[in-house]
């Protein structure tokens, strides 16, 4: 993959974070990055006073700092800031965040070294990971404790990961056949100021969303099929007349899966009911509706992704170097903040269309809780409760991270995004959803056993195998935390993604 400052989709993203496809710094960025160097030399040599360059940082930015100690302030500068608290950020999240970085670097406005973004890109192609602690960053100016700990990896100094095993980034790059670089004027800065932290945890996490909503669609038609729901609410007339693109999508999908039904045709002459409950009638409109959020995030990303998001900024054509906010992590805290109000509602309506598979009193003749032997057996009452406690976390949860503020740095930085803490709340969300669904497929799946010899509709019925692919029927009671976890497991790898 060629990084030249332009936007990078979630899927090139996840390409590198998860897999091996190598990086290279495009020859096009090449000599915007040398003219953009240029113009912080000329500012050494001129002895010019420059926040960033010759200058100490935030509440520090009015102290003068002398050219013999410009290495010092910067190698200071990320000692100091390499303040994370915490577990590692996951392999996946550290490798989408140098991916992130050297892409922006790659822009030409930062003013560092060629070689420095050289190095970054090699240490993703040699598996070198630094250890990045997951908290610390209140995303503004930038993640800068995430970030610091990146760069202490590529000076040779804090810890990384080589071949799975942690030790000292020094001796790191020295199995990666790589050499440590010694930071000049801005290069420390240029490297700390960016919301990379939070846009690879919180990226990654949104790519995990996109398949819950597809997971959302499967298992509620499981679910509509198991209560001998009707499709009539899906008609794509309906959807027209209120065109949302993700509420047309998830019609035209539940559609698709629910073709030929047997189970929809043996009592479609003698149905009774006027209309299905809204967790089966409105599952367009509130999946369609998390569908489009995610999207509108996604576009966020997208234009984050090749962002200049250090300060100051180098424009090459004038010469001028200007210290503005673009660190500042509000548009990516905005958007995982309702991404996980999204997906905390979408777990929402899956646990109340299990409360309707489950309860003899709205299940449409199936056993109290899907138990064989309802009485002596208590099937699938826990398992609800189990989903019951995930909703109440996710909901939690999903209070916005945003709409906070702390002032940090002696007042200089009066006003920061939480973003970093948004992305982890995110996460932990989307950990959450991928067990909740993973429930609702089991439930889904033991109804079906239920309505048998009837089969669902055709896609329906293929989501029924991959199920019992990992979690038999429920003939007596038995654990269900493993198969819950399994399934949840082939959630998260992609295991449903052709239906």
């Amino acid at each position: 993959m060629e990084l030249s400052g332009k936007p990078l989709a979630l899927d090139a993203v996840a390409a590198v974070a998860y897999g091996r496809e190598p990086v290279q710094i495009a020859s096009s960025a090449r000599a915007r990055i040398l003219a953009s160097r240029k113009v912080v030399d000329d500012i050494i040599s001129r002895d010019a006073a420059v926040y960033g360059v010759n200058t100490g940082f935030g509440k520090l930015a009015d102290v003068r700092i002398p050219r013999a100690e410009i290495g010092a302030l910067q190698l200071n500068l990320v000692r100091s800031h390499a303040c994370g608290i915490g577990p590692p950020m996951s392999e996946p999240e550290v490798r989408a965040m140098m991916l992130l970085r050297a892409n922006v670097l790659a822009l030409g406005f930062s003013g560092i070294r060629l070689e420095v973004i050289q190095l970054l890109g090699e240490m993703l192609n040699h598996r070198v990971h630094p250890v990045v602690p997951e908290k610390g960053s209140v995303g503004a100016s930038g993640d800068l404790a995430p970030l610091a700990h990146l760069a202490l990896s590529l000076i040779g100094e804090g810890e990384a990961f080589f071949d799975g095993k942690r030790m000292e980034s020094r001796e790191a790059l020295k199995r990666a056949k790589l050499k440590p670089v010694q930071l000049e004027a801005k290069e420390g800065l240029a490297l700390l100021n960016g919301t990379q932290a939070m846009h690879a945890v919180g990226g990654l996490s949104i790519l995990r969303a996109k398949r819950l909503t597809n997971i959302a669609d499967v298992a509620g038609a499981m679910t509509l099929e198991g209560l001998r729901d009707t499709p009539a609410a899906f008609d794509p007339r309906l959807h027209d007349a209120r065109p949302h693109p993700g509420q047309k999508t998830v019609a035209a999908h539940l559609n698709s899966l629910l073709h030929d039904s047997e189970i929809r045709e043996s009592h479609r002459q003698n149905d009774p009911r006027v209309q299905d409950a809204y967790s089966i009638r409105c599952m367009p409109q509130v999946h369609g509706a998390v569908r489009d959020v995610l999207a509108h995030c996604e576009q966020i990303l997208s234009v984050e992704s090749g962002s200049a998001t250090d300060n100051p900024l180098v424009f090459v054509d004038s010469g001028d170097v200007i210290s503005g906010g673009n660190f500042h992590g509000a548009p990516l805290a905005f958007a995982f903040d309702y991404a996980a109000i999204a997906l905390a509602d979408l777990m929402s309506i899956s646990e109340r269309r299990m409360d309707r598979l489950i309860n003899p009193d709205k299940s449409e003749g199936l056993p109290a809780f899907l138990a064989r032997e309802p009485g002596v057996q208590s099937g699938f009452m826990i398992a609800h409760v189990a989903a019951a406690s995930l909703l109440n976390e996710a909901r939690v949860l999903a209070h916005p991270a945003s709409i906070d503020n702390v002032s940090t740095s002696g007042g200089k930085e009066d006003h920061v995004s939480m973003g970093m803490t948004s992305a982890l709340k995110l996460r932990s969300i989307v950990d959450l959803a991928e067990n909740l669904f993973a429930i609702e497929l089991l439930t889904g799946a033991e109804a079906l056993e239920h309505r048998r010899p009837l089969r669902a509709g055709k896609g329906v019925e293929r989501a029924f195998e991959l199920v019992r692919q990992v979690a038999p029927a429920l003939t007596g009671d038995r654990s269900l935390s493993g198969d819950i976890a399994k399934l949840a497991e082939k959630i998260r790898a992609g295991g449903f993604d052709d239906l």
